[in-house]
């Protein structure tokens, strides 16, 4: 008899546990969906960019730091580039490195809450189309589209301020 008892206690006591980490992981969940939607809104936040797709060619993890950077009316772009380049200034230019402001920038609800960014962006080199897809989970896929070079996309995650 007592060894039902214990059994049945101990049963309980691992089912709340269970049912008490659900809940931490809703609500973290919950924390960070909101976190991501204020930061978007804010147009301030920062993609840690960890894989990257070229056009042609096989797609790569990335080991460095790479990053992709909204500040209000200002893009930061810091990304590796693979691909072919159809007109660039001599000893290849900059590329996707270099910091300029926003022309034109648009954000849509997606399916499932995801939001759809478009961000046109001009330097002294070339016109850039930046796309990306940000998931409530804060992971983001970025479509960039050179004028003077192949497109490439990229993948990682919304630096979020735990």
């Amino acid at each position: 008899m007592k060894a039902i008892i214990l059994t049945v206690n101990l049963l309980l006591a691992v089912s709340a546990t269970a049912l008490q980490a659900q809940d931490n992981k809703k609500a973290r969940e919950e924390r960070n969906r909101q976190a991501v939607s204020e930061m978007l809104e804010a147009r301030r936040y920062k993609v840690d960019v960890d894989y990257m797709n070229p056009l042609r060619g096989r797609g790569r993890a990335l080991t460095d730091s790479y990053s992709l950077e909204v500040r209000n009316d200002s893009l930061i772009s810091y990304l590796p580039y693979a691909g072919e380049a159809y007109s660039v200034p001599y000893g290849g230019g900059k590329a996707l490195n270099f910091k300029a402001p926003i022309s034109q920038y648009d954000m849509n609800e997606g399916k499932k809450g995801k939001k759809e960014i478009r961000i046109n962006v001009s330097n002294d080199e070339d016109t850039y189309i930046y796309t990306l897809t940000v998931f409530p989970n804060g992971n983001t896929s970025i479509h960039v589209q050179p004028t003077q070079r192949q497109s490439i996309s990229f993948s990682g995650e919304l630096e979020l301020n735990d």
